[in-house]
């Protein structure tokens, strides 16, 4: 009875709101950003926010549904969703199924549709790394059960993403599962081991790439090729900077004219801060914080292990991509094509991020 009573709790305002906040911005910024490129190359200038829209009932959907099945689902789910996560990586680099994209092959498309198998890897290595380590228990400070199993299993994920070529995603789930390890109970010495051998093997792997080397050099001097690897960053910089306080207003940035490649994506926030000024850029921050803060808390409240570790790698994951996207647009990080939750313009993301709301919100009703 008392498990059902808390089945049947509503839902978890401070996380649901700021994320629907987030997908109404989302969807205004998608065709302030994208309208006059989708214009110019498809002759519909509402052609993005269509696709969004889409995406979002989609992914509203989904996260309703993970809101309301019993947790005990998700354990049966763990091994499904990790073997055809890499199942999906794999495929990618089957000739008539991977899509290449600028040199990579990160895209599966399959009947006129497209979907990013390294979104759903994310979520489901989340699944995987709760279920585990709550199973493990106090035998998590264990380096043959605790930390090598978990690492072997997220380095095989890294390595087909590694493959695709993603370096950056890598570098991001190796740093994830590192956090995750730490809450779950592996010794800092291991997880310091790991992080020094780890680094060297980033470094030797950037250095083998021309592209990789000159992403750094732009990274650290943008002006030394403002025509070419720093456009991107420079342009970002000018919109950060003509935005001042209030912006220039709703629909009237100038670096998504064509300055700005893909506006609507990684680089979203600039047009943000661009038209929107610091307020903007302010409202934005705080209900990132708030959601990431809900989600943590919903983490150490969990009525159960599992629980609290799979509301923890979530949050966690979520968190990143924030700090991350934002980092590149101001400069603070080297260019990465990573989205910005709920905001970005792409349907992989925005569902599986959907869904893993619907999976905080699930754990929040049974505390």
């Amino acid at each position: 009875m008392a498990d059902k009573k808390a089945v049947n709790q509503g839902y978890d305002y401070l996380l649901l709101v700021p994320s629907l906040l987030l997908l109404g911005l989302g969807l205004v910024i998608i065709y302030s950003a994208s309208s006059s490129l989708a214009e110019y190359r498809l002759g519909d200038s509402y052609y993005f926010l269509k696709k969004q829209a889409l995406f979002c009932l989609i992914g509203l959907g989904l996260m309703i549904l993970a809101k309301n099945i019993p947790t005990n689902l998700y354990k049966k789910l763990v091994y499904p969703a990790l073997f055809l996560s890499f199942a999906l990586l794999a495929l990618l680099f089957v000739p008539s199924l991977g899509a290449k994209v600028g040199g990579s092959s990160r895209w599966l498309r399959f009947a006129g549709l497209s979907f990013q198998p390294s979104e759903l890897a994310k979520l489901s290595l989340a699944l995987y790394l709760a279920y585990s380590m709550a199973k493990q228990g106090p035998n998590m400070s264990r380096f043959s059960i605790g930390f090598l199993p978990h690492v072997l299993v997220v380095g095989g994920f890294m390595s087909l993403i590694l493959l695709q070529p993603d370096l950056g995603t890598s570098v991001i789930i190796g740093c994830w599962v590192l956090i995750l390890l730490f809450v779950g109970g592996a010794k800092l010495f291991q997880l310091f081991t790991a992080v020094l051998l780890f680094m060297p093997i980033v470094l030797w792997l950037i250095s083998q790439a021309d592209y990789r080397m000159k992403r750094w050099s732009a990274f650290l001097n943008p002006w030394e090729d403002p025509e070419g690897l720093g456009f991107q960053i420079i342009h970002s910089f000018l919109a950060i900077g003509s935005g001042g306080i209030f912006g220039v207003g709703l629909g009237n940035s100038k670096q998504k004219l064509f300055y700005l490649p893909e506006p609507h994506t990684d680089f979203i926030f600039s047009v943000v801060a661009e038209e929107l000024g610091l307020v903007g850029l302010t409202v934005i921050v705080v209900l990132f914080g708030v959601l990431i803060t809900r989600g943590i808390k919903i983490a150490l409240n969990a009525n159960d292990l599992y629980s609290s570790y799979l509301a923890m790698g979530i949050s966690c994951f979520l968190g990143l991509q924030v700090l991350i996207n934002m980092g590149v647009v101001m400069g603070l990080l080297p260019t990465k094509g990573l989205t910005l939750p709920l905001i970005s313009y792409g349907g992989s993301s925005l569902v599986i991020s959907l869904l893993s709301i619907g999976i905080l919100l699930n754990i929040s009703a049974k505390r």
